[in-house]
């Protein structure tokens, strides 16, 4: 198949909806497929989003659309993001009747409300309206699936997720690797992943909390939390090999977000060995809930020094059971569906 992912969420954008779905772009292109990302680089004029400097935006980006929909002429079309791109790209195939599908990645309703107070209802109602425009909507969990089903979200279909346990690994007892190479007090608590208001940060840093704490990231909100939390040490982004080493280095991994949709960040610290202490929120819940890897508690402080006693190898264990390949043929598996037009009778249809 031809398969044409449109996303405003692209490289050169650091985030979890970026690795997955360059991962997943790379295993259909082993499984023989072939794919196009297309992404606000590839158009001429773009502006930062509002609050996020470092995302573009596509401006008016419906004749680039048209112009690369017609030169690659796809068989399936999936559109991740509710951005530019995205409602250009769903404007351009329900007025042509072309079937594609969508994935959900962000709880915008609960983090307005949250942050806002109000504004909760307004944003289910425009994601919904984006979502169930299309064939099938992708989530990654059975918690996420049943919610979104709830709140009259159609179509909803499974799209686990996965690690890369090759370049995420446990760093610690390989030769020339030095666990204290930041040469920061122990025990080391490390929070990785986007650096804004929505990833309850505060919630982390202001924790009294022995040894360092550490975050690897960068975003909008990291003026303001490196000039109120000078305790704290800020490394940036950290990438590859390196970002793994940082992982392996830290004592726990400490999460404190409220508003995942999966928290592909939580199993690249177990694969590096790294046990997690975060809220019993869903995402988190969904990945260690109930097992002995992660302490999950409103009390996050209580938490981070009870996950300092988990076996570091049972979490690399754990990790080891979430498959790029599996979860890829997943993806996969749902466009053959839509493009065969099998979908009910493939059993991938929920009934919300």
């Amino acid at each position: 198949m031809r398969i044409l992912i449109a996303s405003d969420a692209a490289a050169p954008q650091v985030n979890g909806v970026v690795r997955v779905l360059e991962t997943t772009a790379g295993w259909l292109r082993r499984f023989g497929h072939e794919v196009e990302l297309l992404g606000p680089a590839d158009f001429p004029h773009t502006i930062p989003a509002p609050g996020y400097p470092e995302v573009r935006l596509a401006v008016a980006p419906g004749r680039t659309i048209a112009e690369r929909i017609e030169v690659f002429r796809p068989d399936s079309i999936h559109i991740p993001v509710e951005g530019t791109i995205g409602l250009s790209m769903r404007r351009y195939c329900r007025a042509r009747g072309l079937p594609f599908t969508t994935s959900f990645h962000t709880r915008f309703g609960d983090y307005f409300d949250r942050k806002f107070g109000f504004g909760s209802a307004a944003a289910y109602a425009a994601q919904r309206w984006f979502h169930n425009g299309g064939a099938a909507m992708m989530v990654q969990t059975q918690t996420l699936e049943h919610e979104l089903a709830e709140r009259g979200f159609r179509n909803i279909c499974r799209w686990g997720r996965a690690v890369d346990t090759e370049l995420f690994h446990p760093c610690r007892g390989e030769a020339g690797f030095d666990p204290d190479f930041l040469g920061l007090p122990r025990p080391l608590f490390l929070y990785l992943g986007r650096v804004s208001d929505e990833k309850n940060l505060p919630a982390f840093l202001g924790l009294d909390l022995p040894g360092s704490k550490v975050v690897v990231g960068d975003g909008p909100a990291m003026g303001k939390l490196k000039a109120a939390h000078p305790d704290a040490h800020f490394l940036g982004y950290r990438h590859g090999a390196d970002l793994a080493r940082h992982l392996s280095a830290a004592d726990v991994f400490v999460f404190p977000s409220r508003f995942e949709t999966f928290g592909l960040v939580v199993l690249e610290a177990l694969a590096c060995g790294t046990p997690v202490a975060a809220l019993p929120v869903p995402g988190p819940r969904d990945i260690v809930g109930g097992t002995p890897h992660a302490v999950l508690s409103e009390d996050l402080r209580a938490a981070a020094l009870a996950a300092l006693s988990i076996d570091r190898d049972g979490c690399r264990r754990f990790a080891e059971g979430f498959s790029w390949e599996t979860c890829s043929r997943e993806f996969e598996a749902n466009l053959v569906a839509i493009a065969h037009g099998s979908w009910e009778t493939a059993g991938r249809l929920a009934t919300a």
